[in-house]
């Protein structure tokens, strides 16, 4: 896994080791640093050994020097890679480092090494030669990767706080970057909450001259859901055998290890299924699963996932959460992350990780199956709106959504007022604007109040909006699929379980973001994953006889925690603005409507409360 950081012009090696030091839990086993005092070039690594414990150190150089990488994440290709390029003439020092494949796939393709790579990374490769940085991250972003642009000095790092601890950057707060996230929930790429601190964005590569001013970013590969008529004019038996070889290959190449690993089980559809797979693909081995639980009951899957566990026949272990420990957690792991997360699910993701790291090293999880497969509530809600939207007059849907809101607030998970509530709020927009707002923890309407000035949706909805309007196909669910796949998914999920579980030093592999198996979903027209009302309808046949019945026809719960109540009980004050940004008038009301249970505020508060410890 790892985590790396790296500069070019102003500053010492004393600044590069504290760089180094604040993310020094991404790779706990070994430190290691490289410099070139002539042009002044500063490489750094923290490892987290997974794959060739002995051959597999960083920053690693050619043998004639020319080329030094910094590198985090795995390459599941790799050996794959390897031949091809020994084929045509490479010689490797190292037995099986996916990290050298890099160094030699960089001189044998260049700029083009990124899209030969079927893995998660973040690195950048130092050209001497050419006096040339090349940095790159992979298809979805599941590894993180900021760079930092100023006068006379260019650096990169996998974490913001990272970059800040470099003494010639300056942390002034872009206020952009604040709307954006109040807007959404996350931060979406370049923005790096502070300014000239950039997000790399996923599926994208950067080259910098060491005397460029500004560096040059492009984006190599993006999500695009374009149904292909050959796959529709196949029967669904057909599709589902295909589809389950390329699942039993995703999780087979992500089993690929020299340390112990375990599966993150929930007791839902995807997390089964990779366990499932996973012990298919390990008869002789006990696969460990770890699962958390909630003594709130509309909350906890921990009778689901012991129910996976006996059927599959993992050594499962589980845990709880409890208002305590979430009490104790907060003011710990919000500031640790450095960058505000709107999504609360990052508490239970942490300790799920940390209990898992005291048995592994690495974790699979099941992210990606629902932003693939129309897993999520509003693919149901699409067709309903439209035709609400159609029938209902603006003045009947204003009046409409204040009756709503003055039902009483239900604590339970996804109760139907909140999700009638988000529902009407969406609606209350364009279509373009439904699946931001649906998420989102406020909309257009009160993010203006709470700015104290207009919102141009336009301006702060554009990358939303853009995912929308770009998409490949008219279909509102392919639409909707393409805003989950290239926004919220790299932006919000794969961030979330980033920086939760390298807080805990445990790197987590995703098995449906393989690529192939991607590109093929990605073709599939909209009826095979959204059928008569039912989500992932091709998955759920490609995967029947290897999940238990009962899971295979349960609904969707998520990994979510009970919010409503821990806000109303747990946060004694209201959260600060940031920066003077935000009408702290407006923070105290919601904050007191929530308190009394008037309305539901329980999202705003939680985005407020990260924002407001991000940036203390």
């Amino acid at each position: 896994m790892c985590g790396i950081a790296g500069f070019v012009g102003e500053g010492e090696e004393s600044d590069l080791a504290r760089m180094l030091r604040a993310q020094a839990y991404r790779g706990p086993d070994e430190e290691g640093s490289r410099v070139d005092g002539e042009s002044r070039v500063f490489f750094g690594h923290l490892r987290l050994a997974i794959v060739d414990l002995a051959g597999g150190r960083q920053p690693m150089t050619t043998q004639d020097g020319r080329l030094w990488v910094t590198f985090g994440g795995e390459i599941y290709n790799h050996m794959a890679l390897r031949r091809e390029l020994e084929a045509a003439g490479h010689r490797f020092q190292t037995d099986h480092s996916d990290t050298e494949v890099l160094l030699h796939g960089y001189r044998e393709w260049g700029e083009e090494l990124p899209r030969r790579l079927n893995g998660m990374f973040a690195f950048a490769i130092y050209d001497r030669d050419q006096k040339r940085l090349f940095l790159a991250r992979d298809r979805f972003g599941e590894k993180p990767l900021f760079y930092f642009v100023g006068q006379h000095l260019f650096a990169f790092a996998s974490e913001i706080k990272a970059l800040r601890r470099h003494r010639s950057i300056d942390t002034a707060i872009d206020g952009e970057a604040v709307r954006k996230f109040l807007a959404y929930g996350f931060m979406p790429a370049p923005y790096g909450l502070y300014k000239n601190i950039f997000k790399l964005p996923q599926g994208s590569w950067l080259s910098h001259g060491l005397g460029d001013r500004e560096p040059r970013v492009v984006r190599y590969w993006r999500y695009r859901v374009e149904p292909d008529p050959t796959l529709a004019r196949r029967s669904v038996d057909d599709l589902a055998a295909e589809l389950s070889g390329l699942l039993r290959e995703a999780v087979r190449s992500r089993l690929m290890a020299d340390v112990p690993l375990g599966i993150f089980l929930s007791g839902g559809l995807d997390s089964t299924a990779v366990l499932a797979l996973a012990a298919a693909a390990r008869p002789d081995n006990a696969v460990k699963s770890f699962s958390i639980g909630f003594a709130e009951p509309s909350y906890d899957e921990t009778s689901w996932a012991r129910l996976a566990s006996r059927a599959i026949g993992s050594e499962h272990s589980e845990e709880m959460l409890s208002l305590d420990a979430a009490r104790g957690l907060i003011p710990r792991l919000l500031p640790s992350v450095n960058e505000p997360l709107g999504d609360p699910s990052i508490l239970p993701t942490y300790l799920v990780s940390a209990f898992a790291r005291r048995s592994v090293k690495v974790a699979l999880s099941g992210d990606g199956g629902d932003e693939l497969f129309a897993g999520y509530d509003p693919f149901l809600a699409l067709a309903p709106a439209s035709l609400y939207r159609a029938l209902v007059p603006r003045s009947l849907h204003r009046a409409v959504r204040l009756c709503v809101e003055r039902l009483p607030v239900a604590t339970t998970r996804m109760s139907l007022s909140f999700r009638v509530r988000q529902t009407l709020a969406g609606l209350t927009y364009p279509p373009k604007l439904w699946n931001p707002v649906w998420l989102a923890p406020g909309d257009p309407n009160g993010l203006a109040e709470l700015l104290a000035e207009p919102v141009d949706i336009e301006t702060v909805y554009s990358e939303a909006i853009e995912c929308w309007e770009s998409a490949s196909s008219p279909d509102p669910v392919d639409r909707s699929l393409e805003f989950y796949g290239n926004f919220y998914l790299p932006e919000a999920v794969l961030t979330k379980t980033d920086r939760a579980s390298m807080q805990a030093s445990l790197e987590v592999r995703a098995p449906f973001l393989e690529n192939d198996l991607v590109d093929f979903v990605r073709r599939l027209p909209s009826r095979f994953k959204l059928r008569g009302g039912q989500r992932k309808y091709l998955f759920r046949k490609a995967i029947a006889g290897l999940v238990p019945e009962p899971i295979l026809k349960r609904g969707k719960q998520g990994f979510g925690i009970p919010l409503v109540a821990w806000m109303r009980s747990e946060l004694n004050e209201p959260p600060r603005p940031c920066a003077g940004a935000l009408d702290a008038a407006v923070v105290k009301r919601i904050w007191g409507q929530h308190r009394t249970g008037k309305r539901d505020h329980a999202r705003m508060l939680w985005a407020l409360l990260a924002l407001e410890r991000a940036t203390a």
